[in-house]
């Protein structure tokens, strides 16, 4: 296995190492290398996707993993991202896109030149991509999101308001989209604001400030964005409201322990995003060892297989539920 670090004009740390294979082409000659782009660089959910894409390469051999993306989680950023893998005549490209259709045409252009491209977390649109690998699907996040606003809720009745991403983040969308089609199951509940923290600490700990001031009697915030969730846990803390009001969401188990510690958070959810790498490593692998994928069963290694529907998306699993009682057993892990 190899690790290698590059400087590219986009400032994104590059990392070398080796993937796992598909069982039904014969092996490709000479090395596979396959970008791997987050949303951002410096996300803790992304580095652990790193984590489980190397595991993954490492298990194959005579495959290279760029790991990149943007400093800021803009569309521009991923553009200029994938040119300059397009430039390095990478063999596939795996994207959690910034922007559904803004990446279409630059990972058309990546195709016309037989690079394959997949998305994963969040969905590049269907005619800039071949696959897509979803954390988990849509129906099932709107609903755990549900269950846990809920569960923080005191008796699950309240106000709660939601602190998403970007406004054009494709999967946190569609997530608040399936829990307002979920929330009648909670009649207690009243979804009174959704406000976007541009996946950015900054940002979205002043949206959450400014929705303790505007709602004073707010009872809940979820943040699907593992860097909303902490930035509202914080605002929370830092407005001395502890016990009044609660934060929960989708985070990761070491930046969210503290929080569920100082009582701001009562519960959380996260799928692994160690296996979503994993399993977008081997993915990534099938496409470029001739799998067809939409509408085909395809093999990801220790997660077994994944089917991809016709649609081209394929579902890993409901999301995993953290609290007091288990996340310090995963605070080392991610």
């Amino acid at each position: 296995m190899e690790r290698r670090h590059l400087l590219q004009v986009t400032a994104a740390a590059l990392g070398a190492t080796v993937l796992p294979a598909f069982a039904k082409p014969a092996r490709a000659a000479g090395k596979i290398r396959i970008g791997l782009v987050a949303k951002s660089l410096g996300n803790g959910f992304f580095l652990a996707v790193d984590k489980g894409a190397l595991e993954a390469a490492a298990a194959i051999g005579n495959v290279e993993v760029i790991f990149t993306g943007p400093t800021e989680p803009t569309a521009d950023g991923q553009i200029a991202v994938i040119q300059s893998l397009i430039a390095q005549h990478v063999d596939a490209i795996a994207v959690s896109a910034n922007d559904p259709d803004a990446l279409v045409p630059i990972c058309k252009r990546a195709m016309s030149r037989g690079i394959k491209v997949m998305s994963y977390d969040s969905a590049i649109s269907p005619g800039g991509r071949i696959v897509h690998l979803a954390d988990s699907s849509n129906a099932l996040i709107g609903q755990t999101l549900d269950e846990l606003a809920a569960a923080a809720a005191p008796g699950g009745v309240g106000k709660f308001a939601i602190v998403s991403a970007t406004p054009t983040s494709t999967n946190q969308n569609a997530w608040i989209a399936a829990m307002k089609q979920d929330l009648p199951k909670y009649p207690g509940l009243d979804l009174v604001s959704v406000v976007y923290g541009n996946d950015l600490a900054d940002d979205s700990y002043r949206q959450a400030m400014g929705l303790l001031q505007k709602y004073p009697d707010l009872k809940v915030i979820v943040s699907p964005s593992s860097v909303g969730i902490v930035a509202c846990a914080k605002a929370v803390e830092d407005a001395k409201l502890v016990g009044k009001v609660f934060v929960t969401g989708l985070g990761l188990p070491s930046e969210c322990a503290g929080h569920v510690a100082a009582g701001s958070i009562k519960s959380f959810a996260i799928w692994n995003p160690i296996d979503l790498g994993y399993s977008v490593v081997e993915i990534a692998v099938d496409l470029v060892k001739g799998a067809a994928g939409p509408g085909q069963s395809l093999p990801a290694g220790r997660m077994g297989s994944i089917s991809f529907g016709a649609d081209g998306v394929g579902v890993m699993a409901k999301p995993f539920v953290y609290d007091a009682s288990n996340v310090q057993k995963f605070v080392k892990i991610f």
